[in-house]
């Protein structure tokens, strides 16, 4: 017999797979750029600015640094995501899920440490950009995403409830249980007029959005926080009084000094900060891609992002990513081109340069209060209690997840859960997958004789000495014990054993090996060995490796009838037609096949 082969260099290729998936989407938007998109560009821009102003100062703080590197990460970071990524409307800067790594990472090696962890992380993005794996990222399973997010946003809550309180104490333990332990050991020491400052900025952003929505909430607070507190000679903990005046002028190129056993420990973190940017970023971009109807390019995306976490932390910045509040605003407020990213950057950088001096007067209650309405939104506790009905085992990455990133550490949480949910993957792939004795079944009257497949062994003649068994679903490393299960229920060795392959769309390494194994046993008993409706994957995939030297290509079939035919031959019995209505399963049997053929 004949076996065609699909030349797979002929397949269609992926859309956005070309040299367009690499080419930034301001490029692509300039080309046709008007005076009107530019109007609303620069109006979006300059709100998104004002918005992030207080994030990123809020979000330094939290992350143990000064409050000047959240500036100069929304400036920097921001400015190279919009102009290189492959989003029309993201927005980049510093963000919630990395407050929780940057404070671990400053904690336990300095701002240096911070500094070489994120130029790290810049090169994994680069090099998973430029590798085209920007949408391998989509497949981290959802109750991990849910489980870390959700985590971040109990930590963050956590961690401002000294400045939201207004408590007099040293600085906060890093570990969760410790953390509230002080919390309420210190609880007597509440600061009455700090906690009266966060509850006015809480109802300000509360209430804030039934007056105006273009005008954002947090500044709103911000602003009207800060006058009091000035005015009123409110006595309460400031940014000044903490850390010193904001320097208003542009930041230097810094030249971190660590050694070699700390960038081997850096390792793990710049990994955990990398895969949190790659999938908040794209996570960000994809709602954007909805809001707008367009569609991102997700490696040029990792690439900018890459980028920016490379160059931002030369320049005294953090860890940057897609902001998905932040790119939000930008397309509500008209924001449709990379412009407005970029003009938002600029913003921040004018208030910086004329109005940085006078960020030393915001209150730290104002920003703690704002910390705690990111944290509420960012907690995503409609979803996470929704995901509590989701079957046990997702429940239980998910709970996992959630624990470990609140109680032990965020980069053993992703490594945990992402670990779980892949065996918990395979176990239910395992389950789907079934081995079944055909032919067995047919002799104790199991299978159903109003079958009407046309394809079903109950409407052939199966010779004696003959077993068939069929295997549906993948065959995977999780199917190949229980396929070794099954064919050891057979208790005498047949003459021929046929496996059929027709509900087997791929095949990997360990089920080849399993191939393998019962090659070499069919042979030392001297049974022969035939493969029945072998699809295009698995036919590769025994192609490539030494399985159809072994197995000889005369005993692969694309179907059950040539199959027993062959089964016939070698008993000395005649051959049988097929039956009528027979149909082909396997797609090189299919006549006029849209997929090409080689002889």
């Amino acid at each position: 017999m004949k076996w065609q082969f699909y030349r797979r260099s002929r397949f269609p290729r992926a859309k956005g797979s070309g040299k367009s998936c690499f080419v930034p989407k301001s490029v692509t938007t300039l080309r046709s750029y008007t005076r009107l998109q530019f109007r609303s560009d620069l109006a979006a821009g300059v709100i998104v600015g004002v918005v992030a102003l207080p994030l990123a100062i809020a979000f330094a703080i939290a992350s143990g640094v000064t409050p000047d590197r959240g500036l100069y990460t929304a400036i920097i970071a921001g400015f190279l995501i919009s102009a290189l990524g492959g989003s029309r409307v993201q927005i980049g800067g510093p963000t919630g899920a990395f407050v929780v790594i940057v404070y671990g990472i400053v904690q336990k090696y300095g701002i240096d440490g911070l500094i070489v962890a994120t130029i790290m992380a810049g090169i994994i993005l680069v090099v998973l950009g430029v590798a085209k794996l920007g949408s391998a990222i989509k497949f981290i399973p959802h109750p991990v995403v849910v489980g870390f997010t959700s985590g971040i946003a109990v930590i963050i809550f956590s961690s401002q409830m000294r400045d939201f309180l207004g408590l007099r104490m040293g600085d906060l333990p890093v570990e969760f249980i410790p953390k509230w332990r002080a919390i309420a050991s210190n609880l007597d020491s509440i600061n009455p007029q700090a906690f009266g400052v966060a509850l006015v900025a809480l109802l300000i952003m509360v209430l804030w959005p039934r007056v105006s929505h273009r005008i954002p909430s947090p500044f709103v607070a911000l602003i009207a926080t800060t006058v009091a507190v000035r005015l009123l000679n409110i006595p309460v903990e400031t940014i000044g009084t903490r850390f010193g005046a904001i320097s208003a002028t542009l930041p230097h190129l810094i030249v971190p000094h660590v050694s070699l056993e700390q960038v081997t420990a850096l390792v793990a973190p710049a990994f955990t900060i990398a895969l949190l940017a790659a999938v908040e970023s794209l996570l960000s971009a994809v709602v954007a891609d909805g809001m707008i109807g367009g569609r991102h390019r997700s490696n040029m995306e990792l690439i900018a992002q890459g980028v920016a976490n490379i160059v931002a932390p030369m320049f005294g910045g953090m860890p940057a990513t897609g902001a998905i509040a932040r790119t939000a605003t930008n397309v509500k407020n008209g924001g449709r081109t990379p412009v407005a990213g970029m003009i938002h950057a600029l913003t921040l950088l004018l208030i910086t340069l004329f109005f940085g001096r006078w960020a030393g007067q915001i209150p730290l209650a104002t920003l703690a209060a704002i910390l705690v309405v990111v944290s509420y939104h960012m907690s995503e506790w409609r979803t996470f209690r929704s995901e509590l009905t989701a079957p046990k085992s997702d429940v239980a990455v998910l709970l996992t997840t959630f624990s470990l990133t609140v109680i032990v550490d965020l980069t053993v949480a992703i490594e945990v859960g992402m670990v779980l949910a892949a065996f918990m993957f395979m176990r239910r792939m395992a389950e789907v997958t079934n081995v079944s004795i055909v032919t067995q079944e047919l002799a104790e009257g199991n299978e159903n004789d109003e079958d009407d497949d046309p394809n079903s062994v109950r409407r052939r003649e199966v010779p004696p000495g003959v077993e068939v068994f069929e295997i549906s679903g993948p065959f995977f490393f999780g199917a190949a014990e229980q396929f070794k299960d099954t064919l050891g229920q057979v208790a005498k060795k047949p003459k021929i054993l046929i496996i059929r392959m027709r509900d087997v769309p791929a095949i990997d390494s360990t089920g080849l090996h399993a191939l393998h194994e019962l090659a070499r046993r069919c042979k030392h008993d001297g049974t022969l060995l035939l493969l029945a409706d072998v699809h295009a994957q698995p036919m590769f995939a025994l192609v490539r490796s030494d399985m159809l030297a072994e197995l000889g290509e005369e005993n692969l079939f694309g179907n059950l009838d040539d199959a027993l035919d062959r089964a016939r031959e070698y008993l000395a019995l005649p051959p049988v037609p097929h039956p009528p209505g027979a149909v082909p399963t396997v797609a090189r049997e299919t006549p006029n096949s849209e997929l090409p053929k080689i002889a």
